[in-house]
């Protein structure tokens, strides 16, 4: 006796037992074409639809991973070791010595604080500021960016490392801007970290400085800092960001990732810590720690120096 359509495709879908939904809606959407269908067999057909139906699940379970994996990132962080009296003392403290701490990037409004913060990528703030002066003059906006062009873009940041792919960043930034948000910075994380070349930190930076929001910022310097000194241990920078925004007092919010990359950058360096001359050396935990003196607070502005990236 012949074998029909309809038991060709049962014993098709009979052959392995399938482990996802994905599989179990493609046999029944192939099974339906199958049973509609008045020429032979619907194998074929049927393991199209599996085939297509699993590549879509595995793209959907894929950017979920990736999303858990982030979520997951920002809990990692331990708590900190200090109190919540002792963590106030910590930022009251640096509040009194530098009342408006400044990035040191040089930039005239939030574009060029967005490029700059794009260039410096593995790059010392000194090298960025040289690069970006004749940059910023003659291109402040993204449409004069983009008349500029991508080889004059990069010959001006020949300078700094990576310049290449930054260029094409820069240029592909500023097309963004202008092809979806009016030629204007977004002032959300969502749609900041949407263009080219510009990461979470990259972000809160802008986010920070141009738009007056409370981030923070986790760069190399604050990385390690927080680490250190305890304040909020991680393993990711977004831990260490996560465990900083439930430490720090709202108050301090604003400028806390300035006061702490200064305080990584000349004070708390990475080599030999200037325990000397640090303000919260009374309070800190860092295991080394040479000193158990709080320095004197200085005058306000007085936290500066050179730029070490």
């Amino acid at each position: 006796m012949p074998q029909t359509n309809e038991t060709s495709a049962s014993n098709a879908m009979s052959v392995a037992k399938p482990r996802l939904e994905s599989e179990r809606c493609g046999q029944r959407c192939a099974a339906k074409h199958g049973a509609l269908s008045n020429s032979g067999s619907c194998e074929g057909l049927m393991a199209f639809v599996i085939a297509l139906n699993y590549r879509e699940a595995m793209a959907k379970e894929k950017n979920a991973a990736t999303t858990l994996s982030a979520a997951k990132g920002r809990k990692q962080g331990k708590r900190s070791s200090y109190s919540k009296d002792e963590i106030s003392t910590i930022f009251s403290r640096f509040a009194t010595q530098e009342p408006e701490p400044k990035g040191e990037l040089e930039h005239v409004n939030a574009f060029t604080l967005l490029v700059a913060v794009v260039l410096s990528a593995q790059a010392t703030d000194v090298g960025v500021n040289k690069a970006t002066r004749q940059l910023f003059k003659l291109a402040d906006t993204p449409q004069k960016m983009l008349a500029l062009g991508e080889d004059q873009v990069r010959d001006l940041i020949k300078f700094i490392g990576l310049f290449r792919n930054k260029a094409k960043n820069t240029i592909a930034l500023s097309q963004m801007l202008i092809d979806q948000f009016g030629g204007e910075v977004p002032q959300n994380r969502d749609d900041l970290v949407r263009l080219p070349g510009v990461g979470r930190k990259t972000a809160n930076v802008v986010l920070n400085m141009a738009f007056g929001q409370p981030t923070i910022a986790v760069d190399t310097h604050l990385f390690r800092l927080a680490n250190r000194l305890k304040l909020a241990p991680g393993k990711t920078p977004d831990a260490v960001e996560a465990a900083l925004e439930k430490a720090i007092p709202a108050q301090f919010l604003h400028h806390a990732h300035h006061w702490l990359i200064l305080h990584g950058r000349y004070v708390c360096v990475a080599r030999k810590p200037k325990c000397e001359t640090c303000i919260i050396a009374d309070i800190c935990k860092a295991p080394e720690k040479t000193n158990a003196l709080a320095a004197p607070i200085l005058q306000a502005g007085s936290v500066s120096g050179p730029a070490s990236g």
